[in-house]
């Protein structure tokens, strides 16, 4: 029970006071005048009695009421209701009221006319309550006015002693009837619930007054701590919204300033600085004008007014919208219908009471779900003897997704909630309708989301709850209370309000509390219960879908990656590594990390090795930085048992935990963060505390309850206050003191883990680095670089403890004063008693120091380790006799300008950069690693060349890494087409980088050719310079020193002898020994001086057998099969031989750069030859090298003509001379020469001299036949203009002698744009000129090809049989710098912007294809003047670079034999080799060479090769990776034979023999070719599946530019095994990285295989169709225990198999067409196109656009090539090409006729039997049918059958029709013809 009224005072004006201006009140009378105990009298009533001040009035106003609410000290609320009346004012002041006393103013008339200014002062009767009962107070006080007024006779001190001494319920719904004893009565009810705020209209009236969205604004910024002021001119109606706005914010309760009516005096009050909700008065509007940070809301305009320095944070969409539309629904449900046509009559608003209840009703429903689940976030510390509560509300923000929200983060901050979680966090408490809202109902208001009538039928129910709270009897209103009657207050002669008596009223109030002592006290029966938590956030929150979404196949992401990293998978963790720190943007991918590793802790899996360590903490860190300071997902809180389990060992007794690397994150620095996980573990502990008790004694009920679900601490907390006052007082004791020593054990437990995550790893830092970015490098797990959050935490002290840090303090005093801070205030909040406390004190700073130490000691250790654990290197597989010069350096190998690596134009993973190791070995530079993409991450990126081949080496700057520094690294390009950029890592020493270049230096340029590869292959690099082991061969030694040596001296003569040349085999040719006189050999008569050639007068047989050599070299050969050589001149046969062999420089010594045996006229003596020689530069005369076997041409070479030889050539022979000087013996025996060799051609008959090549008619010349055979390039220029050229009778054709004037024959342009192809007038596109007429019926004999700059002013001579055609060359200056330019073109060194056009550019300005095109136009010129009948010297430059690639080409060109790879070796042999192309020089292979640079004469070559066997696919036997073979081995030194510069050196080396002897190590092929025969057995990589070659076909490519392709080597790489060209160690690989990935990828293997364009070589991944066959025949047959044949013969076999058949058949056949040349007669890159293994093979039929139908074919036929339609029609299925089998059987005719063979045919096809007369038949001549055959029988033999045939032999075929009798040859035979037509007859 309460007193209804505490006091009553009565207020008067104050006269004594009036001079200060306002008036002031005063309490004139007061009861009690005691203060009551509970309850003081509060001070200063008079003041709020007249807000506005104390005025007197001139005229009476009627009385007013309103309620003012006062706050004590202790923050209770005392109503004060306020009743005033006015009564006149005695004047004390005659001269300003004159008249005198109230009594005289009581007996005027106010009807006098002349009325005295009469005064009326304000009086106050005043209820002081600590109830709101407004009616009451004003019935009561209403009461005792109409007592005064109306003189009612009533003791007004009873009246007011009774109203004193009222007691009635405060809550329960009781129902109490009082009355006042003057005849009144009131039913006072009381709330059901006292916890629910008592609004009756008040807030239906707030909205009506300022409307929906101006009240929504006033709650958000009462619930965000705002100022807000009402401005009203009605006193009741501010106190009526202030407590509207309160009720508004149920459950909440405003705990700051609430002064409904604040009185003009305390105006002040407004600039506090607190938040307040005030009303004041609108008279005072203008002083409230300058408040800026204050919320007006003016009740009487209806207006909101928000200054703009305030920012009110609404509530979150979507509850804003959905409140509003509620809201709307209750204050205005016309809106709904508005627009309706028929709109329903009976729509209208709730009563206001009502409405006002249904408002309420929407906040009460927009706090639950505010709140949902917050019980979930409470954390209960203590139990006993008080709970202690705390609410964690980052985790209530993080679970409900809100930590954004301004609204809720400020709620949550706010007074009003702690006391909300004070006041209902308690576990065990009575509960209200908000407490079932909460728990209950969300599920409820969740399902009806968005359903208009579901949510106004909860409203209204709540509604009707709440109004059923305030009024629980609505029926009784038996109110009756006196009212004054009307008009009373104007009565003029009204006495003032008499005195009370004090004695009577004070002992009316002492009776009752006597009578109260007495009575026993009335227990109010609380139903206290426990808290219902309702459903848990997360259940709630399903349906907040981004959370959840997608995250499934992230999880499983993150779940891989971390069982990949435990179970030492480090490949695929690297490779998922990056999808899971993507991942651990979501809060669940981080959940499940901290889960995922807490199930590894439990397993005892914590202790990790350092990869492990190190992706353990890169993910931790990754998962913290996301999180906040607040840590609302409680990320950092499971990850703090964690941090502080998973450790490495550094070294024995050292252990590095996870915190130390994990330190740089806010959140350990938040205080509050360390509060909400200390509390949380404190709940666990003291949960467990009393979960154990009550297991031990197991109480009745529990088991009763059967299995139950682990209750949560507040249920076990409501339980304990439940029987708490049921214990006895020790028991309380003890579970006191337990649970405080539980909270103080956790605090010391917090205060080791505070430190362990404040204390930076290097703490001897004295100043710490107050940003918390990247600090020392040192402090580093070997991942991150950690620095420690104490330079935060020091920052956070010194700003609230107000001073700045002395310079000198350090890192220990910083952490050792915020766990102080820590520990204070957990340890206060939770009662920890104080010794404790001091206890705890003293501990932390032994705490930190020792964790400093330990730290110490760990750091130390840290620092030891090698950063990042990197990707081991991997070993690259090495070559026989290989050996590692120097050990893998550590780096990154960078993306050059190429592309496709980079994963640019084609896209996909970027393989490059990579990271791995560089070797250096004896022959190659090798990187090998694997790409940094982890995408990638298993393959394996090899690049490697040969250091041989390196060209440029500069160092350049690179950052390697986006994150790291910039590294010194190198740039090393080969002229294999090879760029390895590098960059070094930072492990790697800047000095170990230069003795990697010191050692590649010097094994690139060393001092002599022995330094290189190919000779130290197999020793080790020590003796790399020592000469090779003597006891090799001496006898060859000494051979070769003693021709070097008597090369001068001796001519003499040498015995040879040799069989007609078939190259032995290569064990019988060691020891072959040759008889010396039969009849067909060669023989060379001259005798040799022996004594000379060796020490001893014998020749031992090694040293004849080393000159036999001599003649097997391959010049030999070929000029045996050219039929040039003979090596007599005794015998009479071969006198008329037009050549012989001369071994006039068999000692080397006339030419030092020619073979020893070379082909001569045989007129000429050697004598003459000597002189000759002189004429020339390099002494390099000319000899023949080749002779067309049809016209009888030969071609000749020789090096350039020395100046004067060239005048002695070209002088008139008329002329004067002086005498016989030398140089015209020696120019007469030049001329003498070239007249020897036109002599020997056939044609050669003295017409004047002339031959004038009758046979060339003048039908090929006709312009429609024009066809390649008038491929001649006319290399004229204008400038050498020679009027004679044109006007000679029989002008020697002109226009190669070049008369510029011709220009009929589009000659009169540059010879430069000529070659360039840059073709003017009417020239034709594919190359030929305008007219073929040029070609004169004259020709000369012998054309001399010379160069332009040498042969100036030569006249040309009617009267010579020979004549000169002046061309411009390039030189080899040119030649490398075009090169240079083509290698940037191909491999460029950074990526461009464009790379399309910039390689198309680079590519132009090489001028390469331009090269190639005036090299391929010069053979041409040449082939077509051989197969002319004229012989040609080819003489330019020196006789060794463009004269080698032009005679090897003409000679490639016109005869099929070196198209062959026998032909193909031997012409390189001969003319490269022998003929002696400086291939060291040129290749820059030794330190002398080094200034000269790399000239590619050799790959130019090779690339016309190339572009030439694109143009004839199926002329070439060898392939283009042969081709390629050659290009990279020529310049890489791993075979001997393209070292050195000529035969000489390579005899003086003793190498040219010695390869033919015996050899010790088989293993190391030191011969190029050997090691391709070898290979070529093995498999078909360098034969051309297409090879059908014509008989004797001459080829004439095209040569315009627009017809060259680049070449594919210059851009294909293939980065899987590095370059394809040492077979070796290509083969080996695959199946070795299956392997090593097998141990480390627990990932499913699949056998799928990406071929990746630049990363797997595609003939090895997909071999084209043959080769596959042929391997798998192979295989098949090792199966079969057969030894397997030679893929050759195999080949070979089915080849001839299918001409034989093409044979018979007589039409061709596409299966045939591939072998047996099916294809036109020319075949110019037409049709079937099977490139090279290395590409694949791809069959497409392409017409080269370059084609014209008209063409010629080369050998002349009329015909042209066959129409496209012929072609296709080869692709017609005709009857005779499905053969399934055949074979010749013997047939029993028809009735009456003899058994005939015949050929029979099975086709499955047609499901025929066919048979024709003989095989070679091509007509058909009789067909079965199998479709009608019944059985197949075995037959007898009958008359007339063979005789010979065994009688199993015989079958029988029956049809429909009739029996077909059968014989085989044999019985095999039978049964596979059985079997065949049976198979056949089942498969129909």
């Amino acid at each position: 029970m309460a007193r209804l009224a505490d006091y009553f005072v009565l207020v008067g004006y104050d006269p004594g006071k009036r001079g200060s201006g306002d008036g002031q009140g005063q309490i004139l009378q007061r009861f009690p005048e005691k203060d009551w105990e509970d309850n003081p009298f509060p001070q200063g009533i008079e003041l709020f009695c007249q807000p506005s001040g104390w005025q007197l009035f001139t005229e009476r106003n009627p009385p007013t009421f309103f309620v003012a609410v006062l706050t004590d000290i202790n923050s209770e609320r005392h109503y004060c209701a306020c009743f005033t009346f006015w009564e006149a004012v005695e004047s004390a002041q005659p001269q300003s009221h004159p008249r005198n006393g109230d009594g005289g103013e009581e007996e005027e008339e106010p009807s006098s006319p002349v009325q005295p200014a009469q005064l009326f002062a304000p009086k106050s009767l005043v209820l002081v309550s600590r109830l709101d009962h407004a009616e009451v107070f004003r019935n009561s006080l209403g009461l005792i006015y109409t007592i005064y007024v109306d003189g009612l006779s009533v003791s007004l001190e009873n009246v007011i002693g009774n109203l004193l001494t009222c007691t009635i319920p405060i809550t329960g719904g009781a129902q109490r009837t009082i009355s006042l004893g003057a005849g009144d009565r009131q039913v006072i009810q009381t709330p059901i619930n006292d916890s629910l705020p008592v609004s009756s209209c008040s807030v239906a009236l707030l909205f009506r007054q300022l409307g929906i969205t101006n009240v929504l604004y006033l709650f958000c910024a009462a619930l965000t701590e705002h100022k807000i002021l009402f401005l009203s001119s009605s006193y009741q109606r501010l106190t009526d919204a202030c407590r509207a706005l309160l009720a508004l914010m149920f459950p909440l309760k405003y705990s700051f300033t609430y002064v409904p009516i604040l009185p003009a005096q305390l105006l002040e009050v407004l600039s506090t600085p607190t938040p307040f909700i005030i009303g004041v008065h609108s008279i005072f509007q203008s002083e409230t004008q300058e408040l800026l940070d204050v919320v007006i809301a003016d009740l009487d305009g209806g207006t909101v007014n928000v200054p703009e320095c305030v920012h009110i944070s609404l509530l979150p969409e979507p509850l804003l919208q959905q409140t509003r539309e509620a809201l709307s629904m209750v204050l205005d449900p016309e809106l709904e219908v508005a627009d309706l046509a028929f709109p329903p009559s009976t729509i209208s608003a709730s009563s206001l009471k009502m409405q006002d209840k249904e408002i309420r009703a929407v906040f009460l429903r927009l706090f639950a779900q505010l709140l949902q689940g917050y019980r979930w976030c409470l954390h209960i510390i203590r139990i006993h003897p008080e709970p202690v509560i705390r609410f964690h509300k980052a985790a209530f923000l993080g679970q409900r997704g809100l930590t954004e929200d301004d609204f809720l983060t400020k709620v949550l901050e706010g007074m009003a909630f702690a006391g909300f979680v004070t006041e209902r966090g308690a576990p065990y408490r009575s509960i209200d309708l908000f407490d079932e809202l909460v728990a209950y109902e969300v599920k409820r208001m969740r399902a009806e989301e968005g359903n208009k009538q579901k949510i106004l039928r909860h409203i209204k129910e709540l509604a009707e709850k709440l109004y059923k709270n305030e009024n629980p009897y609505p029926a009784v209103t038996m109110h009756k209370v006196q009212k004054p009657t009307e008009g009373c207050h104007l009565r003029l002669h009204q006495k003032p309000f008499p005195r009370l008596d004090e004695g009577t009223v004070q002992w009316i109030i002492d009776q009752a509390t006597a009578k109260l002592q007495t009575a026993p006290p009335a227990v109010k029966a609380e139903k206290k219960c426990m808290v219902p938590s309702g459903p848990p956030i997360a259940a709630i929150l399903e349906r907040n879908g981004n959370a959840l979404a997608n995250s499934a196949r992230r999880l499983e992401v993150v779940r891989n990656c971390i069982s990949y990293v435990f179970e030492n998978k480090m490949l695929e963790a690297k490779k998922l590594f990056p999808a899971v720190l993507r991942a651990m943007k979501g809060r669940a991918a981080r959940h499940c990390l901290t889960q995922e590793l807490n199930l590894h802790v439990q397993q005892n899996r914590a202790v990790l090795d350092h990869q492990q360590f190190d992706f353990i903490i890169r993910m931790m860190n990754c998962c913290l930085q996301d999180c906040t300071a607040m840590d609302e997902h409680g990320i950092a809180a499971a990850l703090l048992p964690l941090v502080t389990a998973f450790c490495r060992k550094l070294s024995p007794g050292i252990t590095q935990f996870a915190y130390s690397c994990v330190q740089e994150h806010v959140v350990w620095t938040n205080i509050q963060f360390w509060e909400a996980m200390f509390y949380c573990d404190v709940q666990n502990h003291i949960r467990a505390l009393y979960l154990d008790s009550n297991e031990e004694n197991h109480t009745d009920e529990e088991s009763t309850e059967g299995p139950q679900e682990a209750k949560s601490a507040l249920e076990i907390a409501s339980e304990q206050l439940r029987l708490w006052p049921t214990m006895s007082r020790e028991k309380q004791q003890e579970l006191i003191q337990k649970e405080e020593s539980t909270v103080f054990s956790q605090a010391i437990h917090y205060a080791n883990r505070m430190s362990y995550l404040l204390l930076p790893l290097d703490t001897s830092k004295n100043r710490l680095l107050r940003s918390s970015g990247l600090g020392d490098v040192e402090s580093v797990s070997n991942s991150f670089v950690t620095n420690s959050i104490a330079g935060s935490v020091a920052e956070s002290y010194d700003t609230e403890s107000g001073f700045e840090d002395a310079e000198s303090s350090d890192v220990a005093n910083y952490v050792v004063r915020f766990i102080n801070r820590f520990v204070d205030k957990v340890c206060t909040e939770s009662g920890v008693t104080n010794e404790h406390l001091k206890g705890l004190h003293v501990m932390i700073p032994d705490i930190v120091q020792m964790h400093i130490e330990t730290l110490d000691a760990v750091h130390r250790e840290s620092k030891r380790l090698p950063p990042i654990q990197k990707p081991k290197l991997l070993r690259p597989n090495l070559l026989v006799g290989e050996e590692c010069v120097m050990e893998g350096l550590r780096v990154y190998l960078m993306p050059d300008g190429r592309e496709e690596a980079a994963g640019g134009n084609i896209g996909g993973p970027p393989l490059l950069p990579a990271e791995g190791a560089i070797f250096l070995t004896t022959y190659r530079i090798i990187f090998k690693g694997t790409p940094t993409d982890p995408l990638v991450g298993e393959q394996v990126v090899i690049r490697s060349f040969p250091i041989a081949s390196l060209t440029k080496e500069k160092k350049i700057n690179i950052q390697a890494q986006v994150d790291q520094f910039i590294q010194e690294g190198l740039q090393l390009r080969s002229c294999t087409f090879q760029l390895l950029k590098i960059a070094f890592d930072e492990e790697v020493a800047s000095d170990s980088a230069e003795i990697f270049r010191k050692h590649l230096h010097k094994l690139r340029y060393p001092q002599h050719v022995r330094g290189t590869f190919a000779f130290t292959v197999g020793q080790s690099p020590k003796q790399a310079m020592q000469p090779k082991a003597k006891e090799k061969n001496p006898s060859l030694r000494t051979l070769s020193k003693n021709l070097v040596k008597n090369a001068k001296k001796t001519i003499g003569r040498q015995y040879v002898t040799r069989k007609k040349y078939t190259p032995p085999a290569w064990e019988q040719r060691s020891s072959q020994h040759f008889p010396e006189d039969n009849e067909d050999e060669i023989s060379v008569s001259e005798e040799m001086d022996r004594s000379t050639l060796t020490p001893t007068t014998t020749i031992k047989p090694s040293d004849k057998m080393t000159i036999n050599h001599l003649v097997e070299r391959a010049c030999c050969r070929d000029y045996q099969r050219l039929g040039l050589g003979t090596l007599s001149s005794s015998l009479t046969r071969s006198k008329n031989e037009p050549f012989r062999i001369s071994t006039v420089n068999r000692m080397y010594a006339i030419c030092r750069s020619y073979p020893g045996l070379l082909i001569v006229p045989q007129s000429i003596q050697d004598n003459t030859i000597q002189r000759i020689s002189r004429c020339y530069r390099q002494n390099r005369f000319p000899v023949v090298c080749w002779r067309n076997s049809r016209t009888k041409a030969v071609l000749l070479r020789s090096g350039g003509l020395h100046g004067k030889g060239v005048v002695g050539l070209f002088k008139s022979q008329n002329a004067p001379t002086a005498g016989p000087s030398p140089t015209d013996s020696t120019s007469l025996e030049q001329e003498k020469y070239l007249q020897a060799v036109i002599n020997s051609m056939p044609h050669y008959a003295d017409a004047g001299g002339r031959n004038t090549l009758s046979g060339f008619t003048s039908a090929h010349m006709s312009s429609s036949g024009l066809g390649h055979r008038a491929r001649v390039i006319t290399l004229s220029t204008p400038k050498c203009v020679s009027a004679k050229g044109r006007e000679s009778p029989r002008g020697k054709w002109g226009s190669i002698r070049g008369s510029g004037r011709m220009s009929s024959y589009a000659l009169n342009m540059e010879i430069g744009s000529r070659l360039a192809g840059k073709d003017l007038l009417g020239a034709q596109h594919n190359g030929s000129p305008a007219e073929a007429s040029f070609l004169r019926q004259h020709r000369a004999s012998l054309y001399i090809i010379g160069d332009k700059s040498q042969l100036k002013g030569v006249k040309p001579d009617p009267l010579q049989h020979w004549e000169v055609v002046p061309i411009e060359v390039f030189d080899v200056r040119q030649v490398k710098a075009s090169f240079k330019k083509l290698m940037k073109a191909c491999v460029p060194g950074c990526p461009s912007t464009d790379p399309s056009v910039a390689y198309l550019r680079s590519l132009e300005e090489s001028e390469w294809l331009s090269q190639i095109h005036k090299i391929l136009q010069i053979s041409v010129l040449v082939v077509e003047l051989l197969d002319t009948g004229s012989s040609v010297l080819v003489s330019l430059e020196d006789g060794w670079d463009i004269t080698t690639q032009v005679v090897s080409l003409v000679q490639l060109l016109s005869d099929p034999y070196y198209r062959t790879l026998e032909g193909f070796r031997l012409l390189v042999e001969k003319e490269w080799l022998s003929f002696g192309h400086r291939f060291s020089h040129r290749g820059a292979q030794t330190l002398a060479g080094q200034s000269s640079g790399f000239a590619p004469i050799f790959l130019q070559f090779l690339d016309c090769v190339h572009q030439i066997h694109l143009q004839f696919p199926m002329e070439f036997e060898f392939s283009q990776y042969y081709l390629k073979f050659l290009s990279y081995h020529y310049i890489s030194n791993r075979f001997r034979t393209f070292l050195l510069d000529s035969d000489y050196e390579r005899i003086e080396l003793g190498l040219l023999y010695e390869e033919k002897g015996e050899r010790k190590s088989p293993q190391v092929c030191k011969s190029i070719w050997d090691y391709i025969d070898r290979l070529n057995k093995k498999a078909p990589v360098f034969f051309n599946y297409m090879y059908a070659p014509e008989d004797g076909e001459v080829l004439r490519p095209y040569s315009n530019i627009s017809n060259l392709k680049v070449w594919d080597y210059y851009m294909e790489e293939t980065l899987s095994e590095g370059p394809s060209y040492d077979w070796e160690l290509a083969q080996g690989q695959p199946e070795h990285v299956e392997e090593a990935d097998r141990q480390d990828t627990g990932a499913p293997q699949t056998k799928r295989k990406i071929i990746w364009p630049c990363y797997d070589n595609r003939g090895r991944v997909e071999p084209d169709a043959i080769s596959k066959l042929l391997e798998e025949l192979h295989n098949l047959e090792m199966e079969l225990g057969q030894v397997p044949e030679r893929w050759k013969d195999t080949w070979d076999k089915v080849k001839a198999s299918q001409r034989s058949e093409a044979r018979q058949e007589g039409s061709r056949t596409p299966s045939s067409l591939l072998m047996s040349s099916g294809l036109s007669h020319h075949r110019r890159s037409l049709g079937v196109y099977l490139q090279e293994s290395g590409v694949g093979s791809t069959l497409n039929l392409s017409l080269d656009s370059d084609t014209s139908s008209t063409s010629t074919p080369s050998s002349g036929k009329a015909g042209g090539r066959r129409s496209t339609s012929t072609l296709y029609s080869q692709f017609q299925m005709s009857e005779s090409e499905n053969r399934s089998y055949e074979g010749s059987l013997y047939k029993k005719g028809a009735f009456m006729k003899p058994w005939k063979p015949r050929w029979f045919v099975l086709d499955k096809t047609k499901h025929q039997l066919r048979y024709y007369d003989s095989r070679m038949d091509t007509e058909c001549k009789g067909v079965i049918d199998l479709a009608e055959v019944e059985s197949i029988t075995p037959g007898t033999p009958t008359m007339g059958a063979p005789k010979t045939v065994d009688e199993k032999a015989f079958f029988d075929l029956k049809t429909t029709k009739r029996v077909y009798n059968f014989c085989a040859q044999d019985v095999q035979l039978a049964q596979q013809w059985i079997d065949r037509i049976q198979s056949c007859l089942s498969d129909a």
